[in-house]
């Protein structure tokens, strides 16, 4: 029923907007024309447009999106949670328009979920993973990092992970060592192409500097006694504040676009100021960081002054159009690459608006229990392997349970440092979305283990009185 009714809102959407969406980074991905971001998307974009048009990319990531579902459902049945639980916990993907209006727009955002779950659920498949498993999931998490970079901290979950499930240090090192390998390789593959292209060894373009919002707006930079070379990259309170931290990046208004220094230097001389404003005033950076986190659980989707604006991710009555996204522009790509003019039909996106503000959205109280049960089964790793000479009934009992508890910490892991790694940057609801993908599992593996562990004292404490 989820299933049904998650495939009927996709093609309801499909069919209220065509093309699919823009946004600033789709003429990017399009048309190659800079950016900060990797371009790892292109490879799922390229071999779409070669047979089909822009509607047939919303298409298959309506179907990614759909394939998620399934592929958390069946790893959720085979750690052995109940149907009802596992179906529930594919709800959010299945059915939060915010997911919708991602998988209608050309953009990055869905692939990089596809290849989180895909990682995820080859790597929890079985208990303990084999060789050709950790190389498979290490490939996609490395993968992700080529659509966003982000995506490179994936490494430390899996590899906390193998630490917790395989018994052994010699297969943990020799596990680990696959799971580094099949990671890097598509990073490296993608690194080379751009050394052979572009002249550059790298990811993208962004780094330090892209702190650069974050740090101002939490620190003071009038408190510190600035180089003269940095002084011109210190904002007024009033503009950082009316700019937030997606403005003082990406603005023209932003010093950081007005610099000019003289010289190749004016890279080097932000990234300086940038590190130096965050020595000085750590602790305000991370609350700041740790607040924003705070937004994913709120009851509704709102946002504060300097946040990116939360209608970009909103269904509209009309084609959205945006400074750097002309509707003059999407007519253009309509024609090269097919899908037509911007269109609406405007019944579809009136009700596709109302259903998304009006409750058609994963409610953060849910994902704040998610997450408390994700933390809750995860602290069973804690408990040691059974010994040897233990019970052999009592044993295989407990040890299912670590593996459970294991399991749970994967995705909860993931959850946790993906979502804080994008909110240190900047917080915009485009970037929770992997919470949909990680967050509902973790916590149904979460509610599993601890409802076995439970169970399973009450059984050891039944054998001792006997």
């Amino acid at each position: 029923m989820l299933l049904a009714g998650g495939l009927i809102l996709r093609v309801l959407a499909e069919l209220a907007y065509r093309p699919a969406l823009f946004f600033s980074d789709s003429i990017r991905y399009l048309y190659l024309s800079g950016g900060n971001d990797p371009m790892g998307y292109r490879v799922l974009l390229r071999p779409v447009l070669l047979v089909g048009n822009l509607d047939m990319v919303a298409a298959v990531q309506h179907l990614l999106g759909l394939a998620m579902a399934v592929a958390l459902y069946a790893v959720l049945l085979r750690r052995g949670a109940p149907r009802a639980l596992a179906a529930l916990a594919t709800a959010p993907v299945l059915l939060d328009g915010y997911q919708l209006q991602l998988e209608q727009s050309i953009m990055s955002d869905v692939l990089f979920e596809a290849l989180i779950v895909a990682g995820l659920v080859i790597l929890a498949w079985q208990r303990a993973p084999g060789p050709w498993m950790v190389a498979a999931a290490g490939f996609a998490f490395g993968s992700s990092a080529t659509v966003r970079e982000v995506g490179q901290i994936l490494v430390l979950p899996a590899a906390i992970y193998l630490l917790v499930a395989v018994s052994g240090w010699r297969s943990r090192l020799r596990l680990g060592a696959v799971l580094a390998a099949a990671f890097l390789l598509p990073i490296l593959a993608y690194c080379t192409t751009s050394l052979v292209i572009n002249g550059h060894f790298r990811l993208a373009n962004q780094g330090t500097n892209e702190l650069y919002g974050r740090v101002v707006l939490a620190a003071n930079c009038h408190a510190l006694k600035l180089p003269a070379d940095e002084r011109a990259l210190c904002p007024s309170r009033q503009l950082a504040r009316r700019l937030g931290d997606d403005g003082l990046v990406h603005s023209p208004e932003s010093p950081l676009r007005t610099f000019m220094p003289a010289g190749p230097r004016a890279s080097a001389i932000a990234s300086d100021f940038t590190q130096r404003l965050l020595r000085h005033d750590p602790a305000g950076v991370v609350a700041a960081i740790g607040r924003d986190a705070l937004k994913l659980f709120a009851v509704t989707r709102v946002t504060d002054p300097g946040d990116t604006p939360i209608a970009r991710w909103q269904f509209q009555h009309s084609y959205p159009a945006y400074q750097h996204v002309s509707l003059r522009a999407v007519r253009a790509a309509g024609r090269r690459y097919g899908g037509g003019g911007p269109a609406v039909s405007k019944p579809l996106a009136a009700f596709l608006r109302a259903y998304q503000l009006d409750g058609g959205y994963t409610p953060g109280p849910l994902l704040a229990l998610a997450a408390l049960a994700g933390l809750g089964g995860s602290i069973g790793v804690a408990r040691r392997r059974p010994g040897r000479d233990a019970d052999t009934a009592g044993a295989a009992a407990r040890a299912a349970q670590r593996d459970l508890s294991a399991a749970c910490l994967l995705f909860f892991a993931v959850a946790v440092i993906l979502l804080l790694a994008s909110d240190a940057f900047e917080f915009s609801w485009r970037y929770q979305l992997p919470a949909l993908v990680t967050l509902p599992p973790a916590g149904a593996l979460g509610i599993l283990a601890i409802v076995r562990g439970l169970a399973g004292g009450n059984d050891v404490a039944g054998t001792s009185v006997q």
